[in-house]
């Protein structure tokens, strides 16, 4: 069967298509490349377009014979959900909302949703299971767990089938080097880490050192990109075999401060990351990370990469890309 995957030239969505490529199925990605890359996209047909273009996605699941939808294109940046509500509304909510009507209309029946560990918020127990209670604290979150709903409303209107996968801190690059984080564009704090030690002209900002963890900074669970990539591809394998719809957190079980990141990333590169302790940021939680037992019994899917080697992939990567620039 044929996949589509939304936004599949972006960081996620890229190692995504790898992955269900080298499974052996076939792939189409639709993608604006407003945030993603051309040259991300391995062994899969790029359409350039948008999820709002109904015809377009109604063509594109029709010609190529779709059955299941990957679907990552969304905005993800807490601190701007914040700022500018209007465009996650419009962008995450809305546009995935035009998505699944046109799926529908193309006959798709199996849907894999890029969620976010974040419609936890601060969850009062960690590690988190997935019966913890909803409690987005950005918009970002927000909108996440608003298309779970969407979605569990869909399978009891159409039957749409779908899982949710709850990443937690998704970090790294492809072993082999062939792809990995743009850090030109993102917020996240590997790649911001690695961009403060590798090129040595600015200094990296840690949003608090205040809050009730034992060395005063967030928590996160911090997965290897090629370990998410994987759990999609068990999750369509999941629906393919006539899977209910659900949704599994995908994480290692393990915390980390930012402090432990850091200190991560300065052993690899053999260098202190320079950084500087400035105000929290709205929408942080204070600790999560995954008691990921339900994605093993699910799927039949674990992490395998720990923190040492996904600071290492960054690394690699990243340095890699300075090399090919020069």
């Amino acid at each position: 069967m044929t996949t589509l995957v939304t936004g599949g030239a972006g960081y996620i969505g890229s190692h995504t298509v790898r992955a269900v490529t080298t499974a052996g199925r076939d792939v189409v990605v639709l993608d604006s490349l407003e945030l993603g890359r051309e040259d991300a996209v391995i062994d899969a047909q790029l359409v350039v377009g948008d999820i709002t273009d109904a015809d377009l996605v109604t063509a594109l699941c029709r010609d190529h014979h779709v059955e299941q939808v990957v679907h990552f294109a969304a905005y993800k940046s807490v601190g701007e959900s914040m700022e500018n509500p209007a465009r996650y509304w419009r962008n995450n909510v809305a546009g995935a909302v035009e998505l699944l009507e046109a799926c529908l209309a193309a006959g798709v029946r199996n849907v894999v949703f890029s969620s976010s560990s974040s419609v936890y918020g601060t969850p009062v127990v960690v590690p988190v299971t997935e019966t913890a209670p909803i409690h987005p604290e950005s918009v970002y979150a927000e909108t996440k767990a608003m298309i779970e709903r969407v979605l569990a409303w869909y399978d009891t209107t159409h039957g749409l089938k779908s899982v949710s996968l709850r990443y937690f801190n998704a970090a790294g690059a492809s072993p082999d080097g062939r792809i990995g984080e743009d850090w030109r564009q993102t917020l996240n704090l590997v790649p911001l880490a690695m961009k403060a030690v590798l090129l040595g002209d600015r200094r990296l900002q840690v949003y608090g050192n205040d809050y009730a963890t034992p060395d005063g900074t967030c928590i996160r669970d911090y997965i290897h990109v090629d370990d998410l990539a994987d759990a999609h591809v068990e999750s369509l394998g999941y629906l393919a075999a006539g899977g209910d719809t659900v949704a599994i957190n995908i994480g290692t079980g393990t915390g980390s401060s930012v402090l432990d990141v850091i200190q991560a990333a300065s052993r690899v590169a053999g260098a202190d990351v320079p950084y500087d302790i400035v105000g929290r940021r709205a929408g942080d939680p204070v600790s999560t990370f995954a008691d990921p037992t339900f994605a093993e019994q699910t799927l039949g899917w674990r992490a395998k990469y720990g923190l040492d080697e996904i600071v290492q992939t960054a690394y690699d990567w990243h340095r890699s890309q300075l090399s090919a620039d020069a």
